[in-house]
């Protein structure tokens, strides 16, 4: 995980407190340094926001609560894309 010093809380490492700079998504680590929309983190990711089902830190999050939902640094999501066919 990609570490960034910080004081005040969190786990000490190498003697100094750090905070996560990732988020994990589908079980994989993905850099995010900042607190920001999902709708901005799928975007960001190469997703469309209508496209895909979204589940963050455990509780599944309607489309219409993309803008106001906030990703940060150590969240977990799960991220199934809807693929329509025939």
């Amino acid at each position: 995980m990609w570490l960034v010093p910080r004081s005040g809380v969190g786990g000490p490492v190498g003697g100094i407190h750090a905070t996560p700079v990732t988020v994990t998504a589908n079980g994989r680590e993905v850099p995010w340094t900042e607190a920001a929309s999902l709708t901005r983190f799928l975007e960001q990711q190469g997703l469309r926001p209508r496209s895909v089902v979204v589940e963050l830190n455990g509780e599944a999050v309607a489309p219409s609560e993309f803008d106001g939902r906030t990703v940060r640094p150590g969240d977990r999501l799960e991220i199934v894309q809807i693929v329509a066919g025939g």
